[in-house]
C-alpha cells in the first residue's frame, strides 16, 4: 500500500480536481453577474492560479485546479488529501469576500456558494470566512458522550406523533450546556448537505456516501423527533 501510495505521490502534478464557485447576494439570493474572482494558493496570496467572472446566473466556468493524489483520501493516516484555495470576489455595490481554505479534491468537483452584501447593509470592508481542516484531517476533541436513552421528564417538551422531514432546523453553535452559544435556523437540505461534506470525502465509494448521508440524517431526525 505503502508503494502504491508513493508511485501516486509522483504522478501528484497530473491530480487535479474541479471548482465552481456561485455568487449571490444574501438579500433574495439575487444571482451577482460579473462578480471578479482571484483564485490563488491558501498562504499564498500572490500565487494567483485562476482569474474568474460570473455569468447571468452568478455562476463560473468549473475549472480544474493541482490537487494531491486520489489514494490519500482513500487510506487512513495519509498526508493532506485535498488542496485549499483563497478564493478573493468583488462586485460593483457589493462588499468584497475573501474565503479561504476551500478544499479541493481530486476528480470531484466543488462547489463554493458565497453571499456578498450590499454596500448601503453594511460599514465593513470586507468579509473574511476561514474554512477550518476537514474533520478527518484535522485535530478535533471526540464527540461529548451522551445517553443512549435521553431524560423525557423535562417541562415544555411535546415529541411529535411521526417522524417528519423539517424544512428548518435550530443549531446550537456550541455544547449542549452552554447557554451563551449562539442558536441559528438552517435549511435541513443544506445541513445535511454541509454535515457530509465536512466529515467525508466526495471520492469515496458511492455506496460508502449513501451509508454516511443516511447515518448523519437519522442522527438529525432523531434529535427533531426526541425535542433533544
Amino acid at each position: 500500500m505503502e508503494e502504491n501510495i508513493f508511485k501516486s505521490a509522483q504522478n501528484a502534478e497530473d491530480t487535479t480536481g474541479r471548482l465552481q464557485i456561485n455568487v449571490t447576494a444574501n438579500v433574495g439570493l439575487i444571482p451577482i453577474q460579473n462578480a471578479s474572482i482571484n483564485i490563488s494558493f491558501t498562504g499564498e496570496p500572490d500565487s494567483t492560479v485562476e482569474t474568474l467572472t460570473t455569468d447571468s446566473s452568478g455562476q463560473t466556468d468549473i475549472v480544474n485546479l493541482k490537487t494531491p493524489p486520489l489514494q490519500y483520501s482513500l487510506t487512513p493516516n495519509s498526508p493532506m488529501p485535498y488542496s485549499e484555495y483563497t478564493v478573493s470576489v468583488t462586485a460593483p455595490g457589493y462588499e468584497p469576500v475573501i474565503v479561504s481554505g476551500v478544499e479541493v479534491l481530486p476528480d470531484v468537483t466543488a462547489v463554493q456558494n458565497i453571499e456578498m452584501t450590499p454596500t448601503e447593509m453594511t460599514q465593513e470592508e470586507e468579509e473574511i470566512i476561514s474554512i477550518p481542516d476537514h474533520t478527518l484531517y484535522g485535530d478535533y476533541p471526540p464527540k461529548i458522550p451522551e445517553d443512549e436513552i435521553k431524560p423525557m421528564d423535562e417541562s415544555g417538551e411535546i415529541v411529535l406523533s411521526r417522524v417528519v422531514i423539517p424544512e428548518y432546523i435550530i443549531v446550537h453553535d456550541g455544547v449542549p450546556s452552554d447557554s451563551t452559544a449562539g442558536n441559528y435556523y438552517v435549511r435541513y437540505r443544506d445541513y445535511i448537505k454541509n454535515v457530509v461534506s465536512s466529515e467525508i470525502y466526495a471520492t469515496w465509494p458511492e455506496n460508502a456516501i449513501y451509508a454516511n448521508t443516511l447515518a448523519i440524517m437519522s442522527f438529525t431526525l432523531n434529535r427533531v423527533y426526541t425535542e433533544w
